[in-house]
């Protein structure tokens, strides 16, 4: 059962001025929960730059910086490289950052810290568009749902991050959200193992971005999960396992209608969006047979 700390155990200060209802608190604290305080944490510019502060102050308990955009995963490998030139191995080097910082401008230094093989935990909270500069689409958008800046719904399909770690071969990869927290912390507890990379991509529902009451953050994650629109899987050394199973799966309208984003899709375009849905659950469960 997923455990709350107390005050004086947290890792993450109380009263960070992040959105009410925001799903990206609920994934560094769950995160911090279990990696403890022998780490190092590196934030990009985005909606996580108010855990690593201003100037003097900071909301985290455990040291680390804000980088710049498009180098975070490079940024925790140097630090890793640092501590083991010190001869020190029981510092965890975590790199958070959102989907526009990891899917889009960080993808380059992301893919080298794969290829490497560098001994750092990457956690992707994805709230599914550049959120703290004015909800503008990223990589990670879904289809059809409304931006900024695609005003008429994104056009074109959302990156696939646990392929692009897959297809580097990497130590350990999962999926995640914060509608499933238990599943979320024993997926940290095993990516703090691994003596590679080690990635996670978690679904952190932001209701400025999509448009839902923010008491409802949880419920929508939870949603997007059983309508079979965020699969729960991981990949150990390439093996699929998916940790997660809906038996019977939710309509999508239900997760579809809680939000704004969606509003202006057509009975067709929910129908493609159903269809999506059973070609990549039946997809990912031929991969878990196949064991590849």
């Amino acid at each position: 059962m997923y455990q709350i700390k107390t005050v004086s155990e947290e890792l993450v200060a109380h009263g960070v001025s992040t959105c009410h209802g925001c799903g990206l608190e609920l994934v560094i604290r769950a995160v911090l929960r279990e990696l403890g305080e022998r780490t190092i944490i590196v934030i990009p510019p985005g909606c996580a730059a108010l855990f690593s502060g201003y100037g003097p102050e900071t909301a985290l308990k455990i040291p680390g910086f804000q980088g710049n955009l498009e180098n975070t995963a490079a940024y925790a490998a140097g630090i890793r490289r640092g501590l083991k030139r010190q001869g020190i191995n029981d510092v965890h080097v975590l790199g958070f950052a959102g989907d526009g910082a990891t899917v889009d401008i960080g993808l380059q230094a992301l893919s080298g810290a794969m290829d490497r093989d560098e001994n750092i935990i990457y956690v992707c909270y994805d709230n599914e568009a550049y959120m703290n500069t004015g909800i503008q689409g990223s990589g990670s958008t879904p289809c059809n749902a409304w931006t900024t800046t695609t005003p008429a719904g994104k056009k074109g399909i959302p990156k696939d991050m646990m392929l692009f770690a897959k297809a580097h071969h990497i130590d350990y990869a999962a999926t995640a959200s914060v509608g499933y927290m238990d599943d979320l912390a024993q997926k940290i507890k095993k990516a703090k193992q691994v003596s590679g990379m080690a990635y996670l991509h978690v679904c952190a529902p932001c209701p400025t971005g999509w448009g839902y009451s923010p008491c409802d953050t949880v419920k929508v994650a939870k949603l997007a999960v059983d309508t079979g629109l965020w699969n729960l899987y991981e990949l150990e050394y390439g093996k699929v396992k998916i940790t997660k199973r809906i038996m019977v799966r939710k309509p999508v309208e239900e997760y579809l209608q809680m939000q704004k984003r969606f509003r202006s899709l057509t009975e067709e375009e929910k129908n493609i969006l159903r269809i999506s849905v059973d070609l990549s659950t039946k997809e990912l469960e031929q991969l878990e047979r196949m064991g590849e």
